[in-house]
């Protein structure tokens, strides 16, 4: 709507109330990607919160062998396949564990990891030690710590005997930093 100029010389007064202005189009995009910023930045932080229930859900028993190749006293290594392993692992998707039966249907199931940062530790039968070659830490053939860098023993999988065979849950190793009711529910 176009009215005359008020005083002569001015340039006539427009009045649009039926069109958005500039700065209410910006406002509007702005609130609307400020939305989209905000509920992207949001997921990883739900994802974190949410983590460890979605992680318990996809630990699984698998099966590591039938229980008389595991004589007693002895330490064994096998190779298994983990359960939350994608299409495009590759070798990666294999992973191991030390086997050592204490007694008649009594297994300790030993991650090949150093509790320290990692790396795969080796069995020596004639000291009875388990060794990681990265920064010289030592485990007694129990899990226990022995030496050097790492802060504890041997994570241990939980196992257990069905129909004559071992199987261990696994997909995750337990950690210093899981909250103490996971471990026991693992366990049970």
């Amino acid at each position: 709507m176009n009215h005359g100029p008020v005083h002569p010389g001015e340039p006539p007064i427009i009045n649009n109330a039926d069109e958005p202005d500039r700065r209410g189009v910006l406002k509007f995009f702005s609130i609307v990607l400020g939305g989209i910023a905000a509920a992207a930045a949001g997921v990883p932080v739900l994802g974190y919160f949410f983590g460890p229930v979605t992680r318990m859900l996809r630990d699984k028993w698998v099966d590591i062998g039938a229980i008389d190749e595991f004589p007693t006293g002895q330490t064994r290594i096998v190779d298994f396949e983990n359960p939350v392993r994608r299409p495009w692992d590759g070798v990666s998707g294999k992973s191991a564990a030390y086997v050592r039966r204490t007694g008649p249907g009594e297994f300790k199931v030993f991650a090949i990891n150093c509790t320290h940062l990692g790396c795969p530790v080796s069995w020596f039968p004639q000291s009875g030690l388990f060794l990681c070659p990265c920064h010289g830490g030592v485990y007694y053939a129990d899990g226990e710590r022995a030496s050097g860098p790492p802060p504890r023993g041997l994570y241990e999988y939980a196992a257990r005997i069905e129909k004559g065979r071992l199987q261990i849950l696994t997909g995750h190793l337990p950690t210093l930093n899981d909250p103490p009711s996971i471990a026991t529910e693992k366990r049970a």
